[in-house]
């Protein structure tokens, strides 16, 4: 059961989704876009249709998740290959790299949306990324893509409680962001360092390691975790473990960052590099 202001506000989103008449939502599987796919099929059913980019910075247990998810909502499906790293703004890894991404997205999404003669594609920026380094909001704004979740002022707090109360299985999920941002601004980012740090999270997540990155430093693997995971690696058979494992990755050094994990850690000092300050 839903308090009234929540409920109110889950009210607004339905008219706001049911003002465009027919949607895409651009779904990534995670907590946002599952939430905003949820109450899109609630609100037009058939007349809204999921779509999911593949690419290489796009890890395949999410793939699989988010078909899976797509599938317990009920809502339509589809894939579109997406080919950032043939963009040279996206692949040399500036710090509107995200601009990239998101025009690669957006110009893919809309022969899809011609196809089936809808009118609007939606994403599931929030009101939490405002004021953020977004990149990729400023494309979307750019290119006509709604938020509809920013339009109710739908926060992440507020959208974790419903998607709980609505039986989401990603009302707990961790955040998750593609895999290039693993790397420092500036280094070039290429298909074979995107399937090695995918491999290398790939073995935390097996071990049961929920919030985490591994952040790719060359020869140097830094992993963040959450305060509450870090003591995992008080044991020294998983840190032996993880080591070994990393090292046939090609990784040379493994650490663990004692600040724990932290969104968008690698936009730390980016006004330094923007600047040159």
């Amino acid at each position: 059961m839903l308090s009234k202001p929540l409920q109110i506000k889950v009210n607004q989103l339905y008219d706001c989704l049911r003002d465009y008449e027919k949607v895409i939502v651009a779904f990534s599987g995670g907590v946002d876009s599952t939430f905003l796919a949820e109450a899109a099929q609630h609100a037009l059913g058939d007349n809204a249709l999921a779509v999911t980019a593949i690419s290489d910075s796009y890890p395949i247990r999410e793939m699989k998740a988010a078909q899976d998810i797509a599938k317990q909502i009920g809502i339509r499906f589809e894939t579109v290959d997406t080919e950032e790293l043939e963009i040279e703004g996206y692949a040399s890894n500036p710090t509107n790299r995200c601009f990239f991404c998101k025009t690669e997205l957006f110009d893919k999404l809309r022969p899809i949306a011609d196809k089936y003669s809808v009118g609007t594609i939606i994403y599931g920026a929030i009101p939490d990324d405002v004021g953020d380094h977004r990149p990729g909001m400023d494309a979307a704004k750019q290119m006509g893509i709604q938020a509809p979740l920013i339009d109710v002022d739908l926060t992440k707090a507020e959208i974790r409680e419903i998607s709980k109360a609505w039986d989401l299985p990603t009302w707990d999920k961790p955040a998750f962001a593609c895999l290039s941002s693993r790397f420092p601004y500036g280094m070039r980012i290429t298909r074979e360092l995107l399937r090695q740090v995918d491999a290398a999270e790939q073995f935390l997540y097996d071990l049961g390691i929920r919030q985490f990155r591994v952040r790719h430093h060359g020869e140097l693997a830094r992993i963040e975790l959450d305060a509450e995971e870090i003591s995992l690696l008080t044991e020294k058979e998983t840190r032996s473990q993880i080591s070994n494992h990393f090292i046939t990755l090609g990784y040379a050094h493994v650490t663990l960052d004692l600040q724990g994990y932290r969104s968008g850690s690698l936009n730390e000092g980016i006004t330094k590099i923007i600047t040159g300050t």
